[in-house]
């Protein structure tokens, strides 16, 4: 059971855990050394029969969710919500049941190798000679020739690295992936800060609101922290706090998630979505009376209504129901902000809630105080950075590139020519645990544990009414031979000893986290404690650390509505007729999530398609085109093709197509490859005014091609349309 913890002070450290509540985690300050091993290793602690639960975080996107999993003689058996948490509440999403398959799939990697890219002439190494590895990359190229690429879920990892570029003085790590790339969260960020002098995601309270006002925002489904979103949309819903039932107006060119929960869809042209809500907007100052604000005063409604597809009637009766309403609250989402004008989108959305004067107050919007601060920014690159990394491998500059959490190989537009800039770094070292597209093309592969097995922490940036921090722990004992990416830095970063070793001494993951949490110590918590070793037995029992009470930052709303907002027009680069609306779905999300059968298996929750990609098409433009149910046609962009299977959708304006994101890999194990058509080769590269990508940015051509492919999915094959599609 133990390499330097006897059973008398694991018990003791335990016995000090459970005073705090009902969760064994393992806790103390030796707990790192305590093996969850499996039935043929029993440990002492472990009985038969009996379950032993554990605190951690979930890392099947960025929101930070707690968990707490149930095991039995050392296996992972049921993942649950952290009751405790204030993000999610005892609340899970389907990703975050379907972890344990993460945990358990058979084409994990197993151990650190060598290879020729491309995946031939494998050759295993030891983990010291990976650490070696490692250390000499740091050590023998120069500064300003290694480059981190990191994805969004591992905020201690990115922490530890910025740490170690700082000491190096090489570039801060790149933090990126198509979560952020679909959500433009930068965009969201900086259109607040232009608003109100803050650089960060706010936090909307739907909860308490009575109207809320949908732009885009997908939150039910995928967007920013949908589990807490969900809880606070039943809410909403119920009429908690206003005593009437929330009701829900969605402006979305197609019937998302929660599209198809609103009481009124308004399908917008794609991309006017910054539009409608300034078209809007005047129209509430009309009815509020007094002076116009400055932001509205330019505002032509007739114009408005022809660029966005909605009559002036729609506008109106919507802005009554804006003004007469006690707690309106606007949401800016994907649709809005991933497209050229997002910015200027992002800004117009949340200038209405300071029409309804809720900035600060319940149902209104807020910012989210940070538990611990980042090392470096919170908030993710923006495809601009990206680019000037990529301009940076092409000119040669980068020898040494170092890859976790993120596949670029898979994510990255086509067009953006990474896989083949690439080719000019003389090493890539990736931490994959999985053989995805980026771990073929990667010349030395350390594989990190899987989310299940690792130690860390997740910062909420939204969906929580406090600072908050998930903490991660080991719920189960790595069963392959891997090793967590920060151990295996911290290794090579003492042996390169010198004024390196010296300005980050952290002898191991558990230390490095200590250290980044102790002025946790110092704050009014959900629980407190005199020390480290205390604190960190309470750390795992309850999977992080909370302020004992809300603390939400209202925003400074001073001159905001003042500024003029800009009502400028999408720009989309030309290859057809048809509007591309790339999305994610809850399934499947931003493709990290499609090797677990689980989720494969999982219904879309409009169209009720599994294992597959899609094209939404309706059912009008469908005839015209002369296409039928699960005929296939080639989508052609102005940068590339893909071909997927149709699906007639009513709930999708005619001038539209929708695609999900998240299939077509060519690697990734059984589950994910082969499957469907990869979206990111049809994007461009065109960004908005905050260096997001425009998602939302290309017309699109049909072609027929003759073929057909059945596509799974719950629906029968009458369908929505009465009759047989054949």
């Amino acid at each position: 059971m133990r390499e330097r913890i006897s059973r008398r002070d694991f018990l003791k450290v335990a016995g000090a855990g459970l005073a705090a509540g009902a969760v064994l985690t393992g806790c103390g300050p030796d707990s790192r050394y305590i093996k969850r091993t499996p039935y043929i290793h029993m440990p002492e602690y472990t009985y038969n029969g009996l379950s032993t639960y554990y605190a951690t975080t979930c890392r099947e996107c960025p929101a930070g969710c707690g968990l707490v999993v149930r095991t039995m003689q050392g296996r992972a058996l049921k993942v649950e919500g952290n009751p405790f948490n204030p993000v999610n509440l005892g609340k899970t999403c389907s990703r975050g049941q379907a972890s344990v398959q993460g945990l358990y799939n058979p084409d994990r990697l197993q151990q650190p190798f060598k290879q020729s890219r491309g995946g031939s002439n494998r050759q295993v190494m030891t983990w010291d000679e990976a650490v070696a590895t490692v250390k000499t990359a740091l050590t023998v190229s120069q500064p300003d020739e290694i480059a981190f690429l990191l994805g969004l879920t591992s905020d201690h990892l990115a922490d530890l690295i910025s740490e170690i570029t700082s000491a190096l003085g090489a570039p801060s790590p790149y933090r990126y992936g198509a979560f952020a790339m679909f959500e433009g969260r930068t965009t969201l960020a900086k259109a607040a800060e232009q608003l109100f002098g803050t650089a960060a995601i706010p936090y909307f309270d739907i909860g308490n609101a009575d109207y809320v006002f949908s732009f885009g925002a997908n939150f039910l489904g995928t967007y920013l922290s949908p589990v807490a979103y969900g809880r606070e949309y039943a809410k909403f819903r119920k009429g908690n706090s206003t005593g009437q039932r929330g009701t829900l107006i969605q402006f979305e060119s197609r019937l998302s998630q929660t599209a198809a929960n609103a009481d009124i869809w308004v399908p917008v042209i794609p991309g006017t979505e910054g539009l409608a809500a300034l078209g809007l907007g005047r129209a509430v100052a009309e009815n509020q009376g007094g002076t116009i604000p400055a932001a509205y005063q330019s505002i032509d409604l007739p114009k408005i209504s022809q660029s966005t597809g909605v009559d002036q009637d729609t506008y109106q009766t919507l802005a009554k129901l804006f003004t007469e309403a006690k707690h309106p609250l606007a949401i800016p989402g994907e649709a809005a902000l991933s497209v050229s004008n997002g910015f200027e989108a992002g800004q117009a959305i949340l200038a209405l809630n300071l029409l309804a004067d809720n900035a600060g107050k319940p149902s209104g919007i807020f910012f989210t105080p940070a538990a611990v601060q980042a090392a470096g920014s919170s908030l993710p690159n923006t495809l601009q950075d990206i680019i000037g990394l990529v301009e940076a491998i092409k000119a040669g500059k980068i020898k040494t590139l170092f890859i976790h959490g993120v596949n670029p190989f898979f994510e990255f537009p086509d067009l953006l020519g990474f896989a083949q800039v690439a080719q000019k770094v003389t090493q890539i070292i990736s931490f994959a645990s999985f053989p995805d597209e980026t771990a073929l093309q990667a010349d030395y592969v350390f594989p990190d544990h899987t989310g299940l097995e690792s130690w860390g922490y997740q910062r909420t940036v939204t969906g929580a009414d406090r600072a908050s921090i998930s903490g991660a722990q080991p719920v189960v004992v790595p069963f392959t031979n891997t090793k967590a990416t920060a151990d295996v830095l911290l290794a090579a970063v003492q042996a390169a000893g010198g004024n390196l070793a010296q300005t980050v001494p952290y002898k191991d993951v558990v230390e490095f986290i200590q250290h980044a949490i102790q002025d946790l110590l110092n704050q009014d918590g959900f629980y407190n404690a005199p020390d480290m070793t205390t604190f960190w037995a309470q750390w795992q029992q309850y999977g992080g650390w909370w302020a004992a009470n809300p603390g939400l930052i209202p925003p400074n709303t001073a001159g905001s509505l003042v500024q003029t907002i800009r009502a400028s027009e999408a720009q989309y680069d030309s290859g057809g007729g048809l509007y591309l609306f790339p999305f994610m779905n809850s399934p499947l999300s931003d493709g990290s999530s499609v090797n677990k059968p689980w989720l494969q298996e999982t219904p879309d929750p409009t169209t009720t398609v599994m294992w597959n990609t899609w094209v939404e098409i309706h059912p009008d433009t469908a005839d015209k085109l002369g296409v039928k149910d699960d005929d296939i046609v080639r989508i052609v962009s102005p940068y590339g093709e893909i071909e997927a299977a149709v699906y007639r959708y009513p709930a999708i304006r005619p001038d539209t197509v929708a695609i999900p994101f998240g299939q077509g890999h060519t690697a990734f194990g059984r589950y994910a490859e082969g499957r469907g058509a990869n979206l990111s080769k049809l994007f461009g590269t065109r960004i908005n005014a905050a260096g997001d990508l425009a998602v939302h940015g290309v017309y699109v051509k049909l072609e027929k091609t003759g073929k057909r492919h059945y596509l799974a999915r719950m629906e029968s094959r009458i369908g929505v349309y009465g009759k047989f599609q054949v």
